[in-house]
């Protein structure tokens, strides 16, 4: 089990995405509580235990049961925060957000997961079938999560289930 944020973790995947909105738009929608519930294609449910800044907690409940929790341990004010996922009492991935202001009306959401599968094993026999499966899915997983936020900020209009196409791991194609 991983718990520690400075874990050294091996084989990063980070996706970004521009937006046509200012970094403040951005990070008033990123640091709403339970605003999951709103641009997550596979979140059946994000309940708030407790916000604002370090020490935030919440749960994401996917659309195919699975149930992860959140705590975040850095939070920098309108730049991004850095958290702690897993299922309770089990192994922790490590996920960074980060804003990256181009211009005034411009700027890009990037997320880093620092998965916790596969961090166990050597190198040799971890990166085949990282490059092969997980890192294809994390980014699959990724892209959806990013063009959710997106939709969200450009139409106001919450996401809807699959809206970017069903996940394996986090959802159900029903």
């Amino acid at each position: 089990m991983i718990t520690n944020p400075n874990h050294q973790f091996k084989w990063p995947i980070g996706v970004k995405l521009k937006f046509s909105a200012s970094a403040e738009e951005v990070w008033e929608l990123i640091s709403t509580p339970g605003i999951l519930g709103q641009t997550h294609p596979f979140c059946k449910r994000n309940t708030v235990q407790k916000w604002q800044g370090v020490g935030s907690k919440d749960t994401i409940e996917y659309y195919n049961g699975r149930i992860l929790h959140r705590e975040f341990y850095s939070w920098n004010e309108g730049v991004g925060y850095d958290l702690l996922i897993g299922r309770e009492g089990g192994r922790m991935s490590k996920v960074s957000w980060v804003i990256q202001s181009e211009n005034p009306e411009d700027c890009s959401l990037l997320i880093t997961i620092f998965p916790n599968i596969l961090q166990e094993r050597s190198w040799i026999r971890g990166v085949i079938p990282f490059y092969f499966k997980v890192r294809p899915l994390l980014r699959k997983y990724l892209q959806s999560v990013l063009k959710g936020f997106e939709f969200y900020l450009s139409t106001g209009t919450p996401v809807t289930k699959n809206q970017f196409g069903s996940h394996e791991w986090f959802s159900t194609d029903d």
